[in-house]
């Protein structure tokens, strides 16, 4: 399986960056996984919340193939502990998906078109955090769950 994480717009700190590169590079020793950025949209100034989720939902699901799960992070998604979470992985794996996207939305969440697409939301918590950093919570709670499944000293309970 292959894990491709979707976002909205590049990160603007230099600091988020380094820690997210790290993160990816310690998960390529689980699984290929895949960081994808969608840049931002232009002129969103000129367009309404539901326009502007139109236009992210039309970039997200040109990035899908018919076989991708899509899971979108959502507030209102399913909530895990960490060794809950690294379950969900390994219940993903053992299902034969070639590729598991978690999807990242803009500043106004997703599209209706995309949640009728997707196959299952998660939050990573009940708080609102920037999607910048959000990137950072998720790679690392991806990196976490593998250490999890492999019994490796990184997760302690």
């Amino acid at each position: 399986m292959q894990i491709t994480l979707i976002a909205i717009g590049k990160t603007d700190s230099v600091d988020l960056e380094q820690l997210i590169s790290i993160y990816e590079k310690r998960l390529q020793h689980y699984i290929k996984f895949q960081f994808q950025i969608i840049p931002d949209i232009k002129n969103s100034k000129n367009l309404s919340e539901t326009q502007q989720k139109d236009k992210e939902g039309e970039l997200i699901l040109a990035q899908l193939q018919p076989s991708d799960a899509l899971i979108l992070l959502d507030e209102k998604g399913k909530q895990y502990t960490s060794v809950e979470f690294s379950q969900f992985l390994q219940k993903k794996m053992n299902s034969g998906i070639k590729n598991l996207v978690l999807a990242i939305g803009g500043p106004y969440g997703f599209s209706e078109a995309v949640y009728e697409r997707a196959n299952g939301k998660i939050s990573l918590s009940k708080m609102t955090f920037s999607h910048q950093m959000v990137r950072l919570f998720l790679v690392e709670q991806l990196y976490r769950g593998f250490t999890i499944l492999r019994n490796e000293p990184y997760h302690h309970e």
